[in-house]
């Protein structure tokens, strides 16, 4: 066990290397990655940021993004989730960056800085076509290679790009497995009681969702945290730090249209066709993966033992345990770390 996570003897050495990167890469000094635990919401948490934001051109997006960590580094690409944004990632790019990575966390489009270049292109949030950002965000960093991780929306984007351009990842780390679905998937009825934790998606299929969602974003946002991690005691600054990003002008469009595509409501664009073809057949990941999950997510999510076999490479699951619920990286980003790092080492 690496000096990040193991309690008894490397506990001093992990405190000083996120300090260490806190202090070189603009993390208040106070900033503290938790072990497995609820992350509590200190001072620290309560930031503008962990690093200076940048802009760059990428496919259909001026992509909004933090860069931590040495140039020359062994690149992480960490993707964050809905109703999230880069700030899961607060903790756990400087521990990662102490340790010689260069972290790369973009806003998805919708959210933060991330602005479409053209008024003409789709506000689409189909699954393919935030995989296809990805791949460009690399192509215009010049990144040939990176290690992806990610949770909910960013796990299923990392999920895909593995699984569609295996050459561009290293290695992968996804919370609650492989997500990759598609719209046959989601026409498929679920039981009752699995039904009732996609509430939000059926409420989102209607105009009056629509128009409630974009009315009460904050509200809404910190409905859905609470109830997916029902343990993790965030204060107010830190949720207002991310709830910032949902006044995107393009959130409500993308965020519509994501959840109405599952469920074959809206139609994707189709140059991403043959994208989903491949998608609906459920691909196997082959890259090195380590699955995660936390003991106390609320948000709806597959078992570790249906998706164990989706991934062919050496592979490895995690749960983390002491109430830790559906944003992992943010509220146990030692533990978040330590994964990108084994999996790198796989």
């Amino acid at each position: 066990m690496s000096d990040l996570v193991d309690p008894r003897r490397r506990r001093f050495l992990g405190t000083a290397a996120a300090a260490l990167a806190a202090a070189s890469f603009g993390v208040p000094a106070t900033a503290r990655a938790q072990a497995a635990g609820p992350a509590p919401s200190s001072a620290a948490a309560t930031g503008n940021g962990f690093g200076p934001l940048k802009q760059i051109r990428a496919g259909d997006l001026d992509v909004g993004y933090v860069e931590v960590g040495p140039a020359g580094g062994p690149v992480v690409l960490c993707l964050h989730g809905w109703p999230y944004d880069i700030h899961s990632y607060a903790e756990v790019a400087p521990l990662l960056a102490a340790r010689g990575y260069r972290v790369i966390v973009p806003y998805l489009r919708g959210y933060g800085t991330t602005r479409f270049l053209s008024d003409a292109t789709p506000r689409n949030g189909q699954q393919a076509v935030v995989a296809a950002d990805a791949l460009a965000l690399l192509d215009a960093l010049k990144i040939e290679r990176a290690v992806l991780a990610g949770y909910d929306w960013g796990a299923r984007t990392a999920d895909i790009v593995a699984a569609l351009a295996p050459q561009r990842v290293k290695a992968l780390v996804s919370v609650s497995g492989y997500l990759i679905g598609s719209q046959a998937a989601g026409a498929m009825p679920l039981p009752p009681q699995a039904e009732l934790q996609w509430w939000y998606q059926f409420y989102f299929a209607t105009e009056r969702g629509r128009l409630g969602y974009d009315r009460n974003r904050a509200a809404f946002a910190r409905l859905i945290w609470q109830i997916a991690s029902p343990r993790w005691a965030f204060d107010d600054a830190t949720f207002a730090r991310s709830a910032a990003a949902f006044d995107n002008p393009d959130h409500v469009a993308v965020v519509i249209h994501n959840y109405r595509w599952r469920l074959g409501l809206a139609e994707g664009e189709a140059r991403f066709d043959a994208d989903e073809r491949r998608l609906a057949a459920a691909p196997v990941i082959t890259v090195p993966t380590i699955t995660m999950e936390g003991d106390a997510n609320g948000a709806p999510h597959p078992e570790p033992a249906a998706y164990a076999g989706k991934f062919s490479g050496r592979y490895e699951h995690r749960l983390i345990t002491g109430g830790i619920g559906h944003n992992l990286p943010q509220e146990a980003p030692q533990a978040f770390a330590q994964a990108v790092l084994d999996v790198d080492r796989f």
